[in-house]
């Protein structure tokens, strides 16, 4: 399936983490291979859609190197990527009207797939699914996902009516496609939490295509 063969699909990519087991700081904005971890998110996801935005709390001008737009939670309480997930719908919805799918994916995953979309998008359309998550290792890695803007109603409900923080248990509810990738040579969803994952992916970068 190629970029122009599925539906427009529009990129929201998630930088809510705290860096905790960092020292703090944003994990999008560390080094691998020499270049900040959003650099590379946005080099591998900006040729699979049709355009990207931010979701991240607190102050936006720490990500205008950027150049994306950077929305910030509509649901208070730092309530986690469902949340993050669910303000890029109502953004999308609200700005790009006409664009009915949207890509999730963590900002601090550096070796992301370039044909992502495009086969999360096949394996929707082949079981007929409503959600699509991508999985490696035999984990499913839910935040990393495509979804309908039309689920955003339910997704809020979710969220503040029923204190749903789970984005795997919220989508169970669902039918869903999961797609898996190789880990070999690189995992592609390999994301940055200690500064012991920094250096192993500064040893994956000098090693990937």
């Amino acid at each position: 399936m190629t970029v122009s063969s599925y539906p427009a699909t529009f990129g929201l990519l998630l930088a809510g983490g705290l860096a905790q087991r960092m020292g703090g700081g944003d994990k999008p904005m560390r080094s691998v291979g020499g270049r900040p971890i959003l650099e590379r998110v946005i080099e591998r996801l900006a040729p699979q859609c049709d355009g990207l935005i931010l979701n991240a709390n607190g102050d936006p001008a720490r990500f205008a190197a950027s150049e994306l737009p950077v929305i910030a939670d509509t649901v208070a309480g730092f309530a986690g990527p469902l949340a993050g997930i669910l303000s890029g719908l109502e953004w999308i919805a609200a700005h790009r009207p006409n664009i009915e799918w949207m890509l999730s994916a963590a900002a601090d995953t550096p070796f992301l797939p370039r044909d992502l979309v495009a086969r999360l998008h096949h394996a929707r359309i082949e079981t007929n699914a409503e959600i699509a998550v991508a999985a490696s290792g035999g984990q499913a890695h839910h935040v990393i996902a495509l979804w309908h803007t039309g689920l955003r109603g339910a997704m809020h409900h979710a969220l503040v009516t029923e204190n749903q923080r789970s984005v795997g248990r919220w989508a169970a509810t669902y039918k869903i496609a999961t797609v898996e990738w190789p880990t070999s040579p690189i995992d592609p969803f390999f994301n940055a939490n200690t500064l012991d994952d920094l250096a192993e992916a500064d040893r994956l970068a000098a090693h990937e295509h």
